[in-house]
């Protein structure tokens, strides 16, 4: 079965002096990419355990990318660890994957506390990497694991999961048979490794034969300045960075292609960016780190469907159940069920390190998240389950509201929250980074929403916390509400 970098040796064959990677920097041909991947798993294969965890503290690089796929090519798992974490977060990460080695720089390597791993700096890694053999005899099977992420935590302590090659495999079909993607294409990462997002975006592109361009962090006029100079046709972006680029006075007169995941992209935001970009194709998708791709939305065919998530991906089944597991009626409300090749693996056991999987006995998942399906077989999310606030009995989702909110174009950024209250239960509260008043606010609620789903009280602050994949980090906003009653 193939896995993640078997199609390596195949494009040094094919066309061994394209670039496969290009940064601000540096820039790397697939002859020199593929040698460098296979000294990485020998020097890897040499140090440590099959299925051994391979940590992986770095900052955005092609290093990165080569101890990633270096890792998999071995039969190790690669654990990707977040230079934003705070001391306890990136320690409490490492407990839970325990891995036998954690590369990392002179910069990073102080923030590691943990005595459990063996730390090596990138530069002497390198050293040692180096004088390693250049060929490599790969005998992992698709099925192996290859890859632990964290759940981005929005509501509280992350979750490992982990992914195999085969899953991985699978999206890359997805990757060339739904969005088109293929060896002609050039690519940009404008965001951070460490968020799936765009990993799995440099790593399909790679699989597929394409060339990357990496940025060290994101910045909006950086990434419009690559979309200038470059032969860029694609772009890999969350809805944030979206709204980042709309505020820098640049127009980009050429085909090139969106791909946003990660949040909801709000329709507003959809037509504005078709104003700065004149010749764009968008796709939105859904999905999850334990899904992978769920559904998808294109603006050239799904035009009069923009507010839903899309039709599910070529080899992607979705079923809408009520809690005691029979299929809604079109249009009606209920959790979103998932069937494809692409699902991952499971969580790890915290105590047990095993994998837990959560798959039913017909190979089912969710992961709570609740939607419905339209006559047409399109799909859109409601809120997550774990979200949703009871309001004297009643259901109301936050990201409904925060939808409607975002309308109003003084709002940059909307989080809605459930707090307790005596009478009713939980009541909708509001926390607004912007300059539109409460009372415009209340009246777009208004306009748009049943009275139980206006918020109840309002909260205008700075800064809105997200979490590292761009989603609002729901427990730190309740946790900044509670800063606010108190100091009021």
């Amino acid at each position: 079965m193939p896995t993640i970098t078997s199609s390596y040796q195949q494009q040094v064959i094919s066309n061994p002096d394209k670039i496969a990677i290009q940064t601000a920097s540096e820039a790397i041909t697939y002859r020199d990419w593929y040698t460098v991947v296979c000294k990485t798993a020998n020097w890897l294969h040499l140090m440590t355990a099959p299925r051994d965890a391979i940590g992986i503290f770095m900052p955005n690089s092609i290093a990165f990318l080569q101890l990633f796929t270096g890792a998999a090519m071995a039969g190790r798992i690669a654990a990707t660890f977040d230079a934003k974490w705070k001391p306890a977060e990136l320690e409490q990460r490492l407990a839970i994957s325990s891995p036998s080695v954690v590369i990392t720089t002179a910069e990073l390597v102080e923030r590691i506390r943990s005595k459990e791993s063996t730390i090596i700096i990138w530069e002497d890694a390198l050293v040692q990497i180096l004088q390693c053999d250049s060929s490599w005899c790969e005998n992992v099977e698709g099925e192996m694991p290859f890859y632990m992420g964290f759940t981005s935590g929005t509501t509280g302590v992350p979750k490992a999961f982990i992914r195999s090659h085969d899953s991985w495999i699978a999206s890359f079909k997805c990757s060339r048979h739904d969005f088109h993607i293929n060896e002609t294409d050039h690519v940009l990462i404008p965001g951070a490794l460490i968020h799936s997002h765009f990993l799995y975006g440099a790593i399909s592109v790679l699989y597929l034969g394409g060339t990357i361009y990496l940025l060290d962090k994101f910045s909006p006029k950086l990434s419009l300045n690559f979309i200038e100079n470059y032969p860029i046709t694609m772009l890999y972006v969350v809805p944030t960075m979206v709204e980042a680029m709309l505020l820098e006075d640049i127009i980009i007169d050429k085909p090139i292609q969106i791909i946003s995941s990660g949040a909801k992209w709000e329709v507003d935001s959809k037509q504005k960016i078709q104003e700065q970009f004149l010749h764009i194709k968008m796709f939105e998708f859904y999905g999850a780190s334990e899904l992978s791709f769920v559904s998808f939305l294109c603006n050239d065919s799904d035009k009069d469907k923009l507010g839903s998530v899309g039709k599910p991906f070529h080899n992607v089944e979705i079923q809408i159940r009520h809690t005691h597991l029979h299929e809604t009626s079109v249009r009606e409300v209920g959790t979103i069920f998932v069937r494809s090749p692409m699902l991952f693996d499971g969580y790890i056991h915290p105590e047990s390190r095993s994998i837990h999987s959560i798959k039913d006995d017909k190979g089912w998942i969710t992961v709570d998240d609740m939607g419905y399906l339209d006559e047409d077989g399109y799909l859109y999310i409601v809120g997550r389950e774990k979200n949703m606030i009871l309001y004297g009995g009643v259901n109301v989702f936050p990201e409904e509201i925060e939808t409607v909110l975002l309308k109003h174009p003084d709002v940059e950024v909307a989080a809605v929250v459930g707090m307790t209250d005596p009478y009713w239960g939980q009541i909708p509260v509001a926390v607004i980074k912007g300059h539109a008043s409460k009372k415009a606010l209340k009246k777009l609620c208004m306009e748009n929403l049943s009275s139980h789903k206006i918020p109840r009280k309002w909260f205008f602050v700075e800064e809105i916390p997200h979490t590292t994949s761009g989603k609002i980090a729901r427990m730190l906003v309740e946790q900044l509400i509670e800063t606010e009653v108190i100091k009021n």
